[in-house]
C-alpha cells in the first residue's frame, strides 16, 4: 500500500518539479489510502492558492482511494510517534497511520527524512 502526504499530493496538483514521483502511486487509487488529516491540509493549501472550486476537485481527486478516518488505535500510536520522533501532530498522524496500514509513505517532508517506509525524490 501507498500513502501520499500532503506535501506530495500539492506537487501533483500543482505540477510541481517532483509531480512525476508522486503520480505513479496516486494514480494507483487500489493500493492507496489517504488518512483524513491530509484532506484537511490538502483541501486548505489548494483553496488558499487556487479556489474553493478547485480544492473541492483536489478533495474528489483523493476520496478515489481509501480514505482512513482518525480512529483511537491512530490517535494513541500517533502521539507515542509525536513524543518520540518530536514530529508535528499531523506527521505524527501520516506516519502512525502509514504503520499501522503497513504502507510506504511518498513526500517531500523533511520530517519524514531517514525513516523506515518513506520514498523521498
Amino acid at each position: 500500500m501507498n500513502l501520499v502526504d500532503s506535501s506530495g499530493w500539492i506537487e501533483y496538483f500543482f505540477a510541481g518539479f517532483h509531480a512525476s514521483f508522486f503520480s505513479g502511486p496516486i494514480e494507483d487509487v487500489g493500493r492507496l489510502i489517504v488518512p483524513s488529516i491530509c484532506l484537511y491540509e490538502v483541501f486548505k493549501k489548494v483553496f488558499q492558492v487556487a479556489d474553493e472550486a478547485r480544492a473541492l476537485r483536489a478533495v474528489a481527486q483523493m476520496k478515489l482511494a481509501r480514505v482512513i478516518d482518525m480512529n483511537e488505535d491512530i490517535a494513541i500510536k500517533a502521539a507515542l510517534i509525536s513524543i518520540k520522533r518530536r514530529l508535528p501532530m499531523a506527521d505524527s498522524i501520516i506516519l502512525a497511520t502509514a504503520q499501522l496500514e503497513k504502507s510506504i509513505i511518498w513526500t517531500l517532508d523533511s520530517h519524514f527524512k531517514g525513516i523506515p517506509g518513506t520514498k523521498m525524490p
